[in-house]
């Protein structure tokens, strides 16, 4: 017998993305060279947000400080960070703690890497002295994600559908 009571009024509708690695490529947002996004859960009243990143070229992608914890697991593929000695392969998780600052790498020989985010807060850009050069938020996710789906004929609405 399933809950019998009402829940609550204020209450979001649930969210369910299938399937997750999406068969129309249009879905993947550009986010660089080689590197796209497809957004899971962009949760505008917590400031999170959930993606699968795919990078399909090796070197360095970034170099950036999160003020709030990090998850990840991965897909496809594999990357490490350049400020320790573990690579994150297919079916590895990671916990990156707040505050950590590392430079994320996709080594010579990986095709592609496909890895489930959960980014709390922001991705604070730096250079390797920590000078800042740039940021996403939740809303710079959504702002992308806007004009990408509206170039590509889905409607800038497209993205409403993972916002909470």
């Amino acid at each position: 017998m399933p809950y019998q009571n009402p829940q609550p009024a204020e209450i979001r509708p649930d969210l369910v993305v299938a399937p997750a690695i999406p068969e129309d490529d249009r879905i993947w947002v550009p986010q660089a060279d080689s590197v796209w996004f497809r957004p899971l859960c962009l949760n505008v009243s917590a400031g999170y947000w959930m993606n699968l990143l795919k990078v399909r070229k090796a070197g360095i992608l970034s170099r950036h400080r999160h003020p709030g914890p990090v998850h990840a697991f991965v897909l496809k593929g594999s990357w490490r960070y350049l400020e320790h000695d573990w690579v994150a392969s297919e079916g590895a998780y990671a916990f990156e703690p707040p505050g950590e600052t590392h430079t994320l790498v996709v080594d010579e020989g990986v095709e592609e890497m496909i890895t489930y985010f959960q980014v709390n807060g922001c991705m604070y850009y730096v250079d390797p002295w920590g000078r800042h050069t740039g940021y996403e938020d939740v809303f710079t996710k959504i702002d992308m994600c806007r004009i990408h789906y509206e170039a590509v004929g889905l409607g800038a609405d497209y993205v409403d559908r993972f916002i909470r």
